[in-house]
């Protein structure tokens, strides 16, 4: 995660448009992208804070980041934070989605219940709620409910595919307030979780997601519930998983079975691996060449 953050404060200043260095009267004039860094307070408006929904007495908050020129209906990112559904915020996120904003696109920033206010599936509920929150809220934000795109790190990553492949009639989003229709456009899954059943018994059991399922006696049914593989079908939305091959944390396999899956149900998706990368620890000209086909897959299904 480190190395993904310093790759993104390269990137606000040097990628894209950069222009050869100008000087007049010794003053260096900036590039294209530094000038957008320096004015994005003033291009973007944030809604910090938003109560999405309440559940066990929680408060449920979301941030929205939109362009103040806007006047129609923009692509509009939901960002879900990692963290093993234990630890982490949505504030730490910030510059994992600096290249949307900077492509003009509305940003939601979601926070949800970690395992220590409430087990799974909580997480899972909270994540359709906030999908929800934004179709039902489309107008007044001006989100393009036709161009949606979820994504996350880690346990972002399984939180953006579960909520976007679930089908309707599980119950898991009984308690978001609406009826809305739930669909997406894209999922852009970085190294998430794609079979929790697998890290909650047997050979790749993690900790994490032992302390998720906590010592519920249906931890095991649980898990196979809030788990992408399970609903693999035909007519999902286009998927792109980017995962490192040496990830001691979220197994590989997770995603090239994911992968399989998808391909053998018709489903558009695509697969990026970063040779000997590890849980986020990519070097700077990974992530860029990850970005660079992040791009030209949302070009692909038009969505840039």
């Amino acid at each position: 995660m480190k190395s993904a953050i310093r790759f993104f404060l390269i990137l606000l200043f040097c990628w894209l448009c950069s222009f050869p260095v100008l000087s007049q009267d010794k003053t260096t004039a900036l590039s294209a992208t530094a000038r957008w860094a320096t004015t994005v307070a003033e291009q973007y408006s944030i809604q910090p804070n938003i109560t999405y929904g309440v559940a066990n007495n929680y408060t449920l908050k979301l941030d929205v980041w939109q362009r103040k020129n806007a006047k129609a209906a923009a692509p509009t990112l939901i960002y879900y934070h990692g963290g093993g559904w234990i630890f982490g915020d949505r504030t730490g996120a910030t510059l994992l989605f600096l290249p949307y904003l900077e492509m003009g696109w509305n940003v939601i920033n979601v926070e949800y219940r970690m395992a220590d206010v409430s087990l799974a599936p909580a997480a899972v509920s909270d994540c359709r709620c906030a999908l929800r929150w934004a179709v039902r809220n489309a107008k007044q934000y001006n989100i393009d409910t036709d161009r949606i795109v979820l994504t996350g790190h880690s346990a972002g990553g399984h939180l953006s595919l579960i909520t976007g492949m679930l089908s309707e009639g599980t119950g898991l989003d009984n308690n978001c307030d609406g009826t809305e229709k739930l669909k997406v456009a894209a999922i852009i899954n970085w190294y998430g979780i794609s079979d929790v059943t697998d890290l909650v018994e047997g050979r790749n059991r993690k900790s994490y997601a032992a302390m998720w399922m906590g010592s519920q006696p249906d931890a095991l049914t649980i898990a196979k519930r809030v788990s992408p593989l399970t609903y693999v079908r035909a007519g999902l939305p286009p998927i792109l998983s980017i995962h490192g091959d040496a990830d001691p944390v979220v197994p590989y396999d997770q995603s090239t079975r994911l992968h399989q899956a998808l391909t053998a149900a018709g489903v558009p998706n695509e697969l990026v691996t970063i040779k000997g990368g590890g849980h986020g620890q990519f070097t700077d000209a990974e992530l860029e060449d990850a970005y660079q086909k992040i791009g030209a897959f949302l070009h692909t299904h038009g969505l840039q």
